[in-house]
């Protein structure tokens, strides 16, 4: 009889046990959610961080707040991110930037992209645009490779900022066209895109969300596009391979993660919440309305690319001389 009541205790102990732990992933969310943006507002990564937050509490009605927190290239947004308690309720929209080139830009970062986080869903992939005023005298990539083989280092491009993926597509630019630009560095995408509005950087060099509203304004001249294939945001942009620097491919990418540690159940129901926007015509022409082009992952999927990709970035940054900060 003694026996029997001690199976039954532990039974009941065990059963009880196992609903408390899938009973956080099970009501998840239970309070409103933030997603930390490591940029300043008005850019890319903003854009779509926004749109996210916004279709999430139209969608399945949670509360997402974008939270902006910049500064050193994305880093500082990562590092409070990996400093978050792994619940799911603190998220952050990474890119390029921030995790696979920020880590060998930044001396002694505190923190490893690839062991610190948690690959929650891949959200879009985007062009760098090669853009410039529409009063000014280029008209065409040519013109700039023109223009630049005839007075090395008088073309001057603004970038969000120094060893960004922006600033090093513009410094592999210069490579395959065998050229000297002048590479001005700015605190994010807004006053570079300002800057060159005003004429007062001869190019722009941005992520093409940052500088999608300006375009299609009519106060800004694409040039170009970085990627392998034109952009359906832009379907007219020659791509720079297309101008004659054969299997030019540079592109940055988006994607939501969370701390290290976070339940494997919250990052199902985050990924599947995330895929299934990005599967509806609505969010879709959203994203590639700021210039982006929408692309669903699994978290493995999501994770095999960024482990692939910081591998490969640290000999591109070391061989551009980009200053470490």
């Amino acid at each position: 009889m003694i026996r029997t009541l001690l199976s039954f205790t532990a039974l009941a102990f065990a059963l009880g046990t196992t609903a408390n732990a899938q009973a956080p992933a099970a009501a998840y969310p239970t309070k409103p959610i933030r997603l930390i943006v490591p940029f300043p507002p008005g850019g890319g990564t903003d854009i779509l961080s926004r749109l996210v937050a916004t279709k999430l509490t139209e969608g399945p009605k949670w509360t997402v707040v974008a939270d902006n927190k910049a500064g050193a290239g994305g880093t500082i947004g990562i590092g409070e991110a990996v400093k978050a308690a792994p619940t799911g309720y603190d998220l952050v929209m990474g890119q390029k930037d921030n995790l696979v080139i920020g880590p060998w830009l930044y001396k002694n970062l505190p923190w490893d992209p690839t062991k610190d986080l948690t690959a929650v869903a891949h959200v879009a992939w985007t062009p760098v645009v090669i853009a410039t005023s529409v009063n000014s005298k280029y008209k065409t990539l040519a013109d700039v490779v023109a223009a630049a083989k005839a007075a090395p280092g008088t073309i001057t491009y603004g970038s969000p900022g120094n060893g960004t993926s922006i600033h090093l597509a513009g410094h592999l630019f210069e490579q395959a066209a065998g050229i000297k630009l002048s590479h001005i560095p700015y605190k994010g995408s807004n006053p570079a895109l300002m800057d060159a509005l005003a004429g007062n950087v001869d190019l722009l060099v941005s992520s093409l969300p940052s500088a999608m509203g300006q375009i299609k304004a009519g106060k800004l001249r694409p040039l170009a596009v970085t990627s392998a294939k034109r952009s359906s945001s832009v379907p007219d942009v020659p791509t720079v391979a297309e101008s004659g620097f054969k299997d030019f491919d540079v592109s940055t990418w988006y994607g939501v993660l969370a701390p290290a540690g976070t339940p494997a159940a919250v990052v199902t129901t985050l990924n599947a919440e995330i895929n299934k926007l990005l599967s509806t015509p609505e969010m879709k022409a959203a994203i590639q309305a700021q210039g982006a082009e929408p692309e669903a992952m699994t978290p493995a999927q999501f994770s095999a690319l960024l482990n692939k990709e910081y591998g490969q970035w640290k000999g591109i940054v070391e061989a551009s001389g980009a200053k470490i900060e």
